[in-house]
């Protein structure tokens, strides 16, 4: 068989599927009676990476029912009374558990959000329990019960 009797035929490809999603391609199939089925996003269109949810909407008007926890104004005064204990300014424990100055001062303030982890990093530079029951109560060296 030579190259003259072969027989090459050329087509279309198929469209993409972000073709079809153009809007002429939309309406191109409206007029052909295919049935189409469009739906806008919640957001689209829009540069937002970080969107404020329905519920965080709640919560910032702190309402009664629904308002975040704050440190118990207790905790607070445990937190400043072991750090002068250990002779720390405010900035001197947010270096040693890795948190900014402004976390430290909202927690003995009363004002902070309670974080397990900064609570747990604040026990162990501190010495003393700031969870649960035993609020106050210095902590036993590891091995030690």
């Amino acid at each position: 068989m030579s190259d003259w009797d072969a027989v090459t035929v050329l087509r279309k490809k198929a469209p993409k599927s972000s073709a079809m999603k153009t809007e002429s391609a939309v309406n191109q199939a409206r007029r052909q009676g295919v049935a189409v089925d469009t739906q806008q996003k919640y957001g689209a269109g829009t540069n937002k990476q970080h969107v404020t949810t329905k519920n965080t909407a709640k919560l910032d008007r702190e309402t009664e029912e629904l308002r975040h926890d704050k440190i118990p104004l207790d905790v607070g005064k445990l937190i400043m009374q072991g750090r002068q204990g250990k002779g720390l300014s405010q900035k001197d424990l947010a270096t040693k558990i890795c948190e900014k100055q402004q976390v430290v001062t909202d927690y003995e303030a009363g004002r902070g959000i309670p974080n397990n982890l900064i609570l747990g990093k604040m026990e162990r530079v501190l010495g003393i329990k700031l969870r649960g029951k035993e609020r106050g109560q210095p902590i036993a060296p590891p091995g030690k019960k």
